[in-house]
C-alpha cells in the first residue's frame, strides 16, 4: 500500500486583477486631469513659440478672463474671482512655503492688455520673481 503524500499549500496571491484595475484607474485619471485643470473658461492666445521646460512641481496658475476677473487654481472655490490684495496674500503664502514654485498667467486673448500687465506686476510684488504667460501652440492671430 502506498501512502499518499500531503501536498504543500501554496499561499500566492494572483495580482493580475489588481494590475488590470490599476491600469483602468490610470486611464481614467489621465482623461480627467485636463478637464479639471482649468475651471475658468479662458481663450488663450495662439503663438509660435517653444514650450518652456517644466518643473517637477505643479505651477501656480492665475487666470484672467475676458472681463478682467482674476482667479487662482487653489482653494475650495477656484471659479470665484479674487481681489488683487487677496490674490497677492495667497501668492505670498504659497511662495513662502515653496519658493521654487513657478507662477503662470492664463490671460484671455480678449482681456485688456493693461489689466494683464497689472496682474503680472501684482504677482511680482507678491514675491514671484518671474511670471510666465501661457499660450496655445499655433501662429499668432489665427482663428
Amino acid at each position: 500500500m502506498r501512502r499518499r503524500q500531503k501536498r504543500k499549500l501554496i499561499a500566492e496571491i494572483n495580482v493580475v486583477p489588481y494590475i488590470d484595475v490599476t491600469l483602468v484607474l490610470l486611464v481614467v485619471f489621465m482623461a480627467a486631469v485636463p478637464l479639471v485643470m482649468q475651471a475658468v473658461d479662458v481663450d488663450l492666445p495662439k503663438v509660435s513659440a517653444k514650450p518652456i521646460k517644466t518643473q517637477v512641481d505643479e505651477p501656480l496658475v492665475v487666470s484672467m478672463n475676458e472681463q478682467g476677473e482674476v482667479f487662482i487654481n487653489l482653494g475650495a472655490e477656484p471659479d470665484q474671482p479674487l481681489a488683487t490684495s487677496v490674490l497677492q496674500e495667497q501668492v505670498r503664502k504659497i511662495l513662502k512655503a515653496k519658493p521654487e514654485t513657478q507662477v503662470m498667467v492664463w490671460g484671455d486673448q480678449r482681456a485688456d492688455y493693461g489689466k494683464v500687465v497689472s496682474l503680472m506686476a501684482a504677482l511680482q510684488t507678491a514675491g514671484a520673481e518671474s511670471v510666465g504667460l501661457v499660450t496655445e501652440p499655433g501662429a499668432f492671430g489665427e482663428p
